[in-house]
């Protein structure tokens, strides 16, 4: 086991020293691809996207994906360490994607390849490591689900303390527009669209949406960018801003957009209603396995690529959520252990049950 971890850290600390951005990530998704192959793996790759099945792959049992992505966000600006130096501090490993989702990646690569030669396993193993889950990308997971076999379920690799998300909030995102009449600062304007925004914003910042959830809790809205005019003299013609909605698992996109719509005064155009609220049932025995190896269940607010995986899906993985997209982002050395231990014990306990159906 400590070659296993020894081999994840190194590969960690190469990929965090190699940029990639969304849609910028065909450094590390050849880092992947090389690693793998190094270690005997046929590998496909499609677009940034690697993935490979296990060597006993067969048609006749069932398919369980390992996914997690390379891409990162662009840097924090309170960042006071080289984001891309993956420097190590006692048992931190620092840098950019260390946390969300590093650590999960290597960590599934990790126990990937102790069982990808195993003959005795009831369930195929098949590896993704994709691209564009930071913007939920056209050539993320999306891309790839069409050219993958039939998958059973998944196991989603996200910083969740090694827990078991087993559900996750949807992601919905609102451009608005509030219209008004352009004129002198000087003169009476009774149409300043800057006002009208804020009825509509304070509306937002106000409105309880009534279906709560025991595992997601409320829907929650935010107006996280307004923009509006360009000199302090004069009234501009309009005023746009963004509403970001976390959607719980009691509501469409499409139903929390229309309350929205109905509720408001301004234009409201949304981006997608594609990244809807995600869930597995408490007893899939993907969820059962990982409960019988002492991990808690709980509800994730943010989102995954599990919101475009056409299949069961649980969240899990090394790290925390509230490291991810912070200054000085890091994962703690032994956090990868535990990862790399607990996706093994994961897949055995799943290969003890007996297969149904």
């Amino acid at each position: 086991m400590k070659r296993n971890h020894e081999e994840a850290i190194e590969l960690l600390k190469r990929l965090i020293a190699t940029p990639s951005f969304s849609k910028e990530e065909e450094h590390t998704a050849t880092i992947i691809e090389n690693w793998l192959t190094e270690r005997g793996v046929e590998v496909s790759r499609s677009n940034n996207n690697v993935w490979a099945k296990n060597k006993c792959f067969s048609m006749d049992k069932p398919t369980v994906l390992l996914n997690s992505h390379h891409d990162t966000v662009q840097p924090n600006v309170n960042y006071t360490l080289d984001p891309f130096d993956p420097k190590i501090e006692v048992d931190k490993l620092f840098g950019l994607g260390s946390n969300d989702a590093g650590g999960a990646v290597v960590s599934l690569l990790a126990a990937f390849k102790k069982f990808y030669l195993r003959t005795d396993l009831k369930y195929n193993l098949l590896i993704a490591i994709t691209a564009e889950e930071e913007i939920s990308g056209q050539n993320g997971i999306a891309s790839l689900i069409s050219e993958l076999p039939e998958i059973e379920f998944a196991v989603v690799g996200e910083p969740t303390e090694m827990n078991l998300a087993i559900a996750e909030k949807g992601l919905l995102v609102i451009d608005a527009c509030a219209h008004g009449v352009s004129g002198h600062a000087a003169h009476d304007n009774t149409e300043n669209p800057i006002y009208n925004a804020m009825k509509d914003v304070e509306w937002i910042s106000n409105f309880k949406f009534d279906r709560s959830s025991s595992l997601l809790g409320e829907v929650k809205m935010s107006v996280s960018q307004i923009n509006a005019g360009k000199q302090h003299n004069l009234i501009p013609g309009r005023c746009d801003f963004v509403i970001d909605v976390r959607v719980n698992d009691h509501y469409s996109n499409k139903e929390v957009f229309e309350i929205i719509d109905t509720n408001t005064v301004g234009k409201l155009t949304p981006r997608s209603f594609r990244l809807n609220s995600s869930s597995i049932d408490e007893n899939h025995r993907v969820v059962q396995a990982g409960v019988e190896l002492g991990r808690a269940t709980f509800g994730s607010p943010t989102l995954s690529d599990q919101a475009l995986i056409a299949c069961p899906s649980l969240k899990i993985g090394p790290g925390k959520t509230e490291r991810s997209h912070t200054a000085n982002e890091f994962i703690y050395l032994s956090e990868i252990e535990e990862g790399i231990e607990i996706y093994i014990e994961l897949i055995e306990k799943l290969n003890s049950y007996e297969i149904v159906g």
